[in-house]
């Protein structure tokens, strides 16, 4: 008997509650069901025998309510796993249990990403099944990539060497009389066939004992019928070394023939290569995840702290939010914060990708981990620890190489069946070959050969490897790529839609054009200015910034009026001043026709004339305009020749819209939208067959981020858009935009050439081992080549992805 609580979402009053109970008690095995309709809790009693907790979901759920589940997503490192059968393994184990919504493990970076339902399932219970597989857990402290990384490759270089130093001896007793090279009389195969079979006995021992890992993991997986790779070796290596026992027996019985037909020497190489191979593998996996290192280590070990007057140099993870944090010229700033004190050049391009030091003073927001060059700083700690910014794209970047990309698909199907195929294959062949009249040693040959060069390894090493260094390199570049399915959808986009304020445009307008009447331009300014100080309006601010960039003074207002819609109208130096629209102007009956061809010109270049008038007379013009970013035209021009299409999206009027789209070549404009209907535009331009990108930086753009195939957030935006985004631009240039796409066109070109070579290996390789070729009077493929081709297949493809550590935007 189990007694469960489950909540319920959906009930709008008590009729609900009793519709729940009713359908809930009517199934069989329930013994008592009751819903609490205040606290929305369903309250049932059933046998476990007759019915499961998913028998009284589907329930719930068939009379029109759900049950409320309780998701959270884990990033577990697992250990033990040595081919993508193992991962594959790991996948379904875990995806069986119930209240697992989605379960993902990268093979390439040792990692299970499982989304569960903590009301039917907990973290324990997903460490058990893990265990229970075969696999261990590794607790958040044991967590150092690059000292376990180190650690593994380190292990295998041992291994390596011990099998070495006696793998080579060996191969030469007991081949190199073949050859014509002379033994000693004591071992001589013709004299002494005992002692010649004894001494490549004790030889291999030592191989055999350095491999213990295949044969522990691979003779478990096997036992519980979910064979990997190392069965795989473990099956083909112990084939060959009893087999050999089993010779030394029947030499010490008289059959001297055996002597000939020994094959310790298959046995104890191909653990050596394997092993070579492995530490290969781990020592290439190690430079996949360099990327990763080089941000963790960015951050300085130490911050010097202000408190209650005094300084204090204290370790890093001790910063407290509010504390004032001291950084002197060439020091490194610990976390992320707004300068109070002193001004600095620092250097961003750690995090950003830009290159030019930024210029930092009192209110400027500084990021932990960049390099202050020139001046000495003070500034208030607002993030530290988990929330730096230095941090979240450490967690970005993990999280997107825990990603699977679609394509990847294919190959985890293939190779989760792809071991048991292989042992088929060798069995079928190794038979084939002897009821044709082969001898044992023969097909005994086939059937070593088959289940070595067969190698999973590179079918699961091909995708996760090629997103591991593409987003890495991208992090590089200042732009952060949130998995395999953005990278993936990202490389066919045809249509970009970017936002104009903030993204296209600078997001500040400023004073493009003063145009005077008998007035000087600076006097035209100052009384604007003088007029518009202290207003919150964009356009007001974009005049007193003005001003003050030429030095001017501001006079004294003695009268302010604000027309709304209009403009304003105050008092300066006892001159009656009007400020603003064309309205204004006919309101007031100021003849503005003097100016009205210079004025449509600037509305048709996108600029807002203001007019001003003096003691009711026009005295002139001054324009603002929200001016274009110097980046847009050239990264436009970039996206036009790569044959994307590029739409601008604005809540302007058309007019504006289009003086601006005509000064960066757009090819779509979509002109007075509201912030609420741009994801409808989105969609409608996907209606008509187009893979969108949408590229903004505000709150209101966060729905069409999300609407969008891909969502491309400028990393200067706020937190809404950034969440909201597949990709974000750490910087504020739409070069990046470019770059996201050249580096995802690369990364997907590089899994493909992966599972091109992968695929191809396997297809070619397991035919040749199998005897194909020597049907038609071609070689045999000896054992101890297909070991040596197995390892190098996985070591190929991790070199292929390594390549695009080369990648240039």
């Amino acid at each position: 008997m189990e007694s469960k609580s489950m909540k319920i979402e959906g009930m709008t009053c008590s009729a609900c509650a009793n519709r729940v109970e009713k359908v809930v008690s009517k199934l069989d095995g329930v013994n008592k069901a009751s819903v609490n309709f205040a606290t929305e809790t369903l309250s049932v009693e059933y046998e476990t025998r007759k019915v499961t907790e998913q028998n009284i979901q589907e329930a719930v759920e068939k009379a029109g309510y759900k049950i409320h589940k309780n998701m959270k997503t884990y990033t577990i490192d697992v250990k033990g796993m040595t081919c993508s059968a193992c991962a594959n393994r790991i996948e379904k184990v875990t995806g069986k249990i119930l209240g697992v919504e989605n379960s993902t493990v990268n093979f390439a970076t040792e990692k299970l990403t499982v989304t569960l339902d903590e009301n039917q399932v907990t973290y324990g219970q997903i460490k058990a099944a893990v265990e229970k597989a075969g696999y261990e857990i590794i607790k958040e402290e044991q967590k150092e990539t690059e000292v376990k990384t180190k650690d593994e490759s380190s292990k295998l270089l041992t291994r390596f060497i011990v099998s070495l130093i006696f793998a080579v001896p060996l191969l030469i007793i007991s081949m190199g009389h073949m050859v014509g090279m002379p033994l000693p009389k004591m071992i001589d195969p013709m004299m002494n066939p005992l002692n010649f079979a004894l001494i490549q006995l004790v030889l291999t021992l030592p191989v055999v004992i350095a491999g213990y890992k295949f044969y522990k993991i691979g003779l478990k997986n096997l036992i519980k019928l979910s064979p990997n790779m190392d069965s795989l070796i473990a099956i083909g290596t112990l084939t060959a070394f009893f087999y050999s026992v089993f010779g030394i027996y029947m030499i010490t019985k008289g059959d001297t023939s055996y002597a000939m037909h020994l094959y310790f020497e298959s046995a104890a190489v191909i653990l050596t290569l394997i092993t070579l191979g492995k530490y290969l593998e781990a020592v290439s996996k190690g430079k996949t995840s360099q990327a990763i290192q080089a941000l963790m280590g960015l951050a300085p070990k130490t911050a010097t702290i202000e408190r209650r007057g005094q300084e204090l140099v204290l370790p890093i993870e001790e910063v407290l939010v509010g504390d004032i944090v001291i950084v002197k010229p060439g020091e490194k700033l610990p976390v992320d914060g707004v300068v109070i004190e002193g001004s600095s050049a620092v250097d961003e391009s750690m995090l950003t990708g830009e290159s030019i030091p930024v210029e930092k003073s009192e209110g400027s927001l500084v990021i932990g981990a960049s390099l202050n060059k020139t001046g000495y700083i003070k500034y208030q700690a607002t993030k530290v620890g988990k929330d730096t910014a230095l941090s979240q794209i450490v967690k970005l970047v993990e999280d997107a190489q825990g990603q699977k990309a679609p394509i990847a698909k294919m190959a985890d199907i293939i190779s989760s069946y792809f071991v048991p195929i292989v042992i088929g294959l060798a069995i079928i062949s190794s038979l084939a070959w002897l009821f044709a009249g082969e001898t044992g040693v023969f097909a005994l040959s086939i059937f070593i050969a088959v289940l070595v060069i067969a190698c999973p390894c590179a079918l699961g090493l091909a995708t996760p490897t090629a997103i591991m260094v593409g987003t890495g390199k991208g992090a590089e570049y200042g732009v952060l790529i949130k998995g395999g399915e953005a990278l993936e959808t990202t490389y066919k986009l045809n249509t970009v839609v970017f936002d104009k304020t903030g993204t296209i445009t600078e997001g500040k307008p400023k004073v493009t054009d003063i145009i005077t009447i008998d007035t000087l331009e600076d006097e035209i300014l100052a009384l604007a200015a003088s007029a518009e100080k202290g207003s919150e309006h964009p356009l007001g601010e974009a005049i007193v910034r003005a001003a003050e960039e030429r030095n001017l003074s501001f006079r004294s207002i003695s009268q302010f009026n604000a027309i709304p819609g209009h403009g304003i109208e105050v008092l300066i130096d006892k001159r009656d001043i009007l400020l603003g629209n064309k309205k204004l102007m006919n309101e007031k009956n100021i003849d503005i026709s003097s100016v009205n061809l210079q004025a449509d010109q600037l509305a048709t270049d996108g600029k807002t004339p203001m007019y001003i008038a003096v003691d009711n007379k026009l005295a002139g013009i001054i324009a603002v305009a929200d001016t274009v970013k110097p980046s847009s035209q050239k990264a436009i021009e970039t996206l036009h020749a790569m044959g994307i299409k590029v739409a601008m999206i604005t809540g302007d009027n058309k007019k504006t819209a289009e003086a601006i789209a005509k000064q960066v070549k757009i090819d779509i404009v979509l002109a007075d939208v509201l912030p609420a209907d741009k994801a409808n535009e989105v969609k409608k331009l996907q209606a008509n067959g187009d893979l969108v990108a949408m590229v903004g930086d505000g709150i209101n753009d966060a729905p069409a981020l999300a609407q969008a195939n891909v969502g491309i957030a400028i990393g200067s935006g706020t937190d809404v858009a950034i969440e909201s985004a597949d990709i974000v631009l750490m910087r504020s240039d739409l070069m990046d935009v470019s770059t996201a796409i050249k580096l995802s066109k690369a990364t997907i070109r590089n899994i493909k050439q992966n599972l091109f070579w992968a695929f191809g290996y396997n297809i070619l390789g397991i035919p040749v081992a199998m005897g194909i070729l020597h049907i038609f009077g071609g070689p045999l493929l000896n054992p101890m080549i297909a070991a040596a081709a197995m390892s190098l297949s996985s070591v190929s493809v991790l070199l292929n992805a390594l390549r695009l550590r080369n990648f240039n935007a």
